[in-house]
C-alpha cells in the first residue's frame, strides 16, 4: 500500500440474514461454522443478491454491500453519499470495525475515531469525564495525553457543568456534543462522521463541520462524512463516493458525483420542463403554457456547457386583464441562494398567449446544477399568480479559452470570462 493511502477496501461485501438466523438444518450449520472457523466464505450464500428495498427476493440473504473497491488518500474529506439504505452507514460500520465484512478486504494506516450513532462508544452509566479517558483509552493514548486534552474537549461540547454526571442523563444533543468533541480531539489518524450531527442545532453543526475541515486541512487527519445536507458536503469535502442498493456507483470529484447522484435520484419531468400537456398551473388570471431551457438551437434541453448561452422560454396566458402580470425568474442555487434575478421588461398585457425568452449568456454561470424559479407576478400591487422551478446543469468541459493549467473547480457562484492584459 503507498504511504499516501490511508484506507484501501479490496472487494468488501456485507451480507445479512433476514429472519431466524440459521441455515434450517444442524449440518448445515455445522457446515457454516467448519467454513468460518477456516477462514472460508459462507457456503450457503446466495450469489447476486443486491440491497434493493423496493423488490422483494426469493432469498433470506440481503447484501448490503458488494463488491466495493476504493482508495482514499491521507488527509482527504471525502463525503459518502447515497439514498437510504443504500450500504452508507454499513460501510462506516466495517471501517471503524464496528462489525466486520462478509467478504473483503480492508487495510488502513491509522487509529480511528468514529461517531456513528448517538450513544456508540459511551457507557451510559459512565460520567461524561470517564466516557472522555475510556475512549482516549480505547484508542491507546496515555492518561497524561487525555488530561492535556481534557480542558479543550469539554470546552469544545460546552458541557462543562455536566462533566460528572452519568451521560445517561444527558439529552441527545448533549450527546452528540461531546461525542464529537471526543471523536475530533483525540490523536486519531482517521475521523469518521455519520450523520448523527443532524441532532445538533444548526450553531454547533457549522462549528463541527469547521473543525472536521481544520483536522483534515490543517493536522491532515482523514475525514469520512456521510450526509445527505449538500451544502455541508461542499463545504466540507472536495472528493465522495456514491453508493446505490449496496453497490459502488461512483468516486471523484464531489461536484461530478453529486451531479450524478442529482440526476439519478429527480423522477419528477415536471422538475426539468413544464408544458401544458403535463401539468397545468394557473389561477383566475393566468396559465402558465410552458417553462423551460433551450439552447442556442433552441432545442429543449437542461444540461449546457459554460461556453453556451442558455435560453429560458415562458409562455403564458392572460386570462383576465384586471391584473397586469409579467415574468420573473431568478437562477439559484441548491441551497437557495440567488446568483441573480430578471424581470421581464416587456409591457404586454392584452388577453391571449404571451411567449417570451430570455437569454443567459455564455461563461457566467460556474459549473454546478441550479435551479431556476420562476414567478407570472403582478408587480403593484406585488401578486403572485403562479411558481414553479426546474433543475438546471451547468458542466464543466475544460474550454480552452477558460482554462490555462489549473484543473479544479473554479469557486464562486458565477464564472464570467475576464479580460486579462499584459502590461509593459
Amino acid at each position: 500500500m503507498s504511504k499516501n493511502i490511508a484506507i484501501k477496501v479490496e472487494n468488501l461485501s456485507k451480507a445479512y440474514q433476514l429472519g431466524q438466523i440459521g441455515t434450517g438444518t444442524i449440518s448445515r450449520d455445522l457446515e457454516r461454522w467448519y467454513a468460518r472457523t477456516r477462514g472460508k466464505e459462507d457456503p450457503f450464500l446466495r450469489i447476486g443478491e443486491s440491497n434493493n428495498q423496493n423488490t422483494k427476493s426469493e432469498s433470506n440473504i440481503v447484501w448490503s454491500l458488494k463488491d466495493i473497491n476504493f482508495e482514499i488518500e491521507q488527509g482527504d474529506a471525502v463525503g459518502i453519499i447515497g439514498r437510504n439504505g443504500a450500504g452508507k452507514s454499513t460501510l462506516l460500520k466495517i471501517l471503524s470495525k464496528v462489525t466486520s465484512p462478509t467478504m473483503g478486504k480492508i487495510s488502513g494506516k491509522g487509529r480511528i475515531a468514529s461517531l456513528l450513532e448517538v450513544g456508540t462508544g459511551f457507557h451510559p452509566e459512565l460520567s461524561g469525564r470517564e466516557n472522555i479517558f475510556l475512549n482516549g483509552a480505547i484508542l491507546g493514548m496515555r492518561k497524561k495525553e487525555i488530561q492535556r486534552k481534557l480542558e479543550e474537549i469539554v470546552d469544545f461540547a460546552g458541557i462543562e457543568r455536566y462533566l460528572d454526571t452519568p451521560v445517561k442523563r444527558y439529552s441527545s444533543g448533549m450527546y452528540v456534543r461531546l461525542a464529537f468533541a471526543v471523536a475530533a480531539h483525540l490523536e486519531s489518524e482517521i475521523l469518521i462522521v455519520d450523520e448523527v450531527l443532524a441532532v445538533g442545532d444548526a450553531e454547533f453543526q457549522k462549528k463541527c463541520l469547521g473543525k472536521m475541515g481544520e483536522v483534515s486541512k490543517g493536522e491532515g487527519k482523514t475525514v469520512l462524512f456521510v450526509s445527505h445536507n449538500i451544502p455541508s458536503l461542499q463545504s466540507l469535502c472536495s472528493s465522495a463516493i456514491l453508493l446505490e442498493n449496496g453497490t459502488l456507483i461512483q468516486q471523484g470529484n464531489l461536484d461530478d458525483v453529486l451531479l450524478t447522484y442529482t440526476k439519478a435520484n429527480i423522477s419528477d419531468k415536471d422538475f426539468y420542463f413544464l408544458t401544458r400537456k403535463d401539468k397545468v398551473k394557473e389561477d383566475f388570471y393566468v396559465e402558465l403554457l410552458y417553462f423551460g431551457t433551450l439552447s442556442e438551437s433552441e432545442s429543449q434541453k437542461n444540461e449546457f456547457s459554460i461556453a453556451e448561452s442558455i435560453g429560458v422560454k415562458i409562455s403564458y396566458k392572460i386570462k383576465n386583464i384586471e391584473m397586469k402580470p409579467a415574468a420573473t425568474f431568478a437562477v439559484c442555487t441548491t441551497d437557495g441562494t440567488i446568483c441573480f434575478m430578471s424581470i421581464s421588461p416587456l409591457k404586454e398585457y392584452q388577453l391571449g398567449d404571451h411567449n417570451l425568452i430570455a437569454w443567459i449568456p455564455k461563461y457566467l454561470l460556474n459549473d454546478g446544477e441550479y435551479i431556476i424559479k420562476l414567478g407570472i407576478t403582478t408587480l403593484n400591487p406585488s401578486i403572485i399568480h403562479i411558481e414553479h422551478e426546474i433543475k438546471l446543469f451547468v458542466s464543466d468541459i475544460y474550454d480552452e479559452v477558460f482554462r490555462s493549467e489549473y484543473k479544479e473547480k473554479y469557486h464562486g457562484l458565477l464564472r464570467p470570462l475576464i479580460n486579462w492584459q499584459k502590461l509593459n
